[in-house]
């Protein structure tokens, strides 16, 4: 029998920053790119607690040890070009002989059979060291700090005030909570479309770690203070944003009661409530926080579940009062109704609300980063990215607004919402750009797994679908299995991120624009056939918008007749 690894996840000496430059350890920019990518994930500029290996969202980790870590860094190194890793919850587990056009990396995270897809039973696991929380873009080593989240938040807000408020939030007050590596991209994206935001956060030092980089403008501790600056701001259609230390499930009931509620147009909230673990009841200390949840974990998650419908319950009064509230996907809804709240589903998901039109274009999250490490090459992607849609106002006032508002944290990145048809002009362009030597490095492409078509997650992206298949989990295994054999550099399929456990699937997948024609043709097929997902998907499910998509842009789809013609153009690349 073999002997069980040591096993560390706490390492305060460990402190990881990617290699820059174009001089690799790897024998290849296919390995080096993910071994960068699992690095920068875990730079102190990126990560949230990189000394346990925790990227964000609570527990999503890059690796599940740091054992494990050293074991992939060293396997990417050796890797050869026909080679494929095998990572199992973030544990490197075998290396088999693959193709050139394979993925250098196979990932899956968190994944458990249903009848046992429960917190408690992933948490014994966890904790004898078999399994880790992987969120999203933590555990596929393409999360690029606050920035990631950044443009899917102000396209959300933007959909908020076309819908609502005439097509800018100016003259608004919003009211949220949540100012971690998701939640913090809340107050800028606010204030780029012209609001007032009142962001409160248990932990000041989230928020001031916001407004050291400029996603927030400042930190209050004294509630009728903080209130009084985002009124002021809203009255005089001034975009400004006040970081308020405290819990929100306090302070929302607090607003109610007093005269200023009727200036609150907008509620939403994005504290990390996927975990009952990670939401800091009322009544318990930031210092304590840790501490109680590991002593009793049953009895914190129900006072956790406690203050949530609390939370919950003020959300739902402000709608009652006439303001737009809607869930931005953390299930805080699904954690009050666990507590006895009644109401908690009163109020929409941002996707069915806002979203989905999008995703029926197969629309999303487009994020690229450069390996130089050099700001420059960003810069020359933003411009070259304007010059090849000359006609998208829209993206041309983010990537300005992006270049003026986003500081860079670890390796420089960018991140635009790009459909389908889109992204592989993009990618072509940028493989050109290396190619030319425009650019001094590769560029990685990859994506949230919040996309069009690579989750099912019936609280957050597949709520509410028009044909009832918001549980149906065959999509995003569909989507990671196309993207394997479309030319992806790694792809990987999560359970549970963002949401929790028990309530997701969903998968990722990234690029490397490496400058060669092999990289060409990989991009080509990848960026076609990946958001391509996201428009059958929503054919599928019987959506109109999605099937004029599918005509206008030739995308292939059995059984319907009119939708059941080859694309001549995408079989010619």
């Amino acid at each position: 029998m073999t002997t069980k690894p040591t096993f560390t996840q706490h390492d305060p000496t460990r402190v990881i920053r990617a290699d820059r430059g174009t001089q690799i350890s790897a024998k290849s920019w296919q390995t080096e790119a993910p071994k960068r990518m699992l690095m920068n994930n875990l730079d102190p500029e990126v990560a949230e607690r990189p000394e346990d290996l925790v990227v964000y969202g609570g527990t999503g980790r890059a690796a599940r040890s740091w054992e494990a870590y050293d074991a992939i860094v060293k396997t990417l190194d050796d890797l050869e070009d026909d080679e494929t890793l095998l990572v199992q919850s973030g544990k490197p587990v075998g290396v088999m002989r693959t193709h050139k056009w394979a993925p250098r990396v196979l990932i899956a995270n968190s994944n458990l059979v249903g009848d046992w897809a429960n917190w408690e039973h992933f948490r014994e696991l966890e904790a004898e060291g078999l399994m880790m929380y992987g969120q999203m873009t933590a555990g596929s080593w393409i999360y690029i700090a606050t920035q990631g989240i950044l443009q899917g938040t102000y396209e959300t807000f933007g959909a908020i005030a076309h819908k609502r408020f005439d097509g800018t939030l100016a003259g608004t007050l919003t009211i949220t909570g949540g100012c971690g590596g998701m939640g913090g991209a809340q107050p800028l994206s606010v204030t780029l479309n012209g609001g007032a935001c009142l962001i409160i956060d248990v932990d000041k030092t989230r928020l001031d770690r916001r407004k050291s980089k400029r996603y927030l403008d400042d930190v209050e501790t004294d509630l009728d203070t903080a209130l009084a600056k985002v009124i002021e701001a809203k009255r005089n259609k001034q975009a400004l944003s006040v970081g308020l230390v405290g819990n929100a499930a306090e302070i929302l009931p607090l607003i109610l009661d007093r005269d200023e509620a009727a200036e609150v147009d907008i509620v939403t909230d994005q504290t990390s409530a996927h975990d009952p673990l990670s939401y800091l009841p009322i009544g318990v200390s930031v210092d304590d926080w840790h501490d109680e949840a590991e002593q009793d974990a049953e009895k914190f998650t129900i006072r956790a579940e406690e203050s949530m419908a609390k939370h919950v319950r003020a959300m739902v009064e402000f709608q009652d009062r006439g303001a737009e509230v809607f869930d931005y996907g953390n299930s805080i809804r699904d954690e009050a109704r666990k507590a006895g709240y009644d109401r908690a589903f009163e109020f929409p998901g941002f996707v069915p609300a806002y979203i989905r039109p999008l995703f029926c274009e197969g629309l999303g999250p487009f994020r690229w980063v450069a390996m130089s490490g050099d700001p420059k090459d960003i810069e020359v992607t933003d411009a070259a990215l304007k010059e090849l849609f000359p006609d998208n106002e829209h993206l041309a006032t983010w990537l300005d607004a992006a270049n003026e508002y986003v500081e860079f944290e670890g390796l420089p990145a960018r991140i635009c919402w790009l459909g389908y048809k889109e992204r592989q002009q993009a990618g072509l362009l940028f493989n050109r750009l290396v190619a030319e030597g425009k650019i001094s490095a590769p560029i990685v492409i990859g994506r949230d797994h919040l996309d069009s078509g690579s989750v099912a997650s019936p609280y957050r992206e597949t709520e509410s679908m028009c044909d009832g298949t918001d549980a149906v989990a065959d999509w995003p295994l569909l989507n990671a299995l196309v993207n394997t054999s479309s030319g992806a550099t790694w792809v990987s399929i999560h359970h549970g991120g963002g949401v929790g456990i028990g309530r997701s699937i969903h998968a990722g997948q990234v690029s490397v624009a490496d400058g060669t024609e092999l990289a060409g043709q990989k991009l080509a097929r990848l960026l076609t056939n990946d958001p391509g997902m996201g428009v059958i998907r929503h054919v599928d499910a019987g959506y109109d918008r999605a099937a004029e998509v599918a005509v206008e842009r030739g995308q292939r789809v059995p059984m319907i007749p009119e939708l059941d013609q080859r694309d001549e153009e995408s079989a010619a690349q």
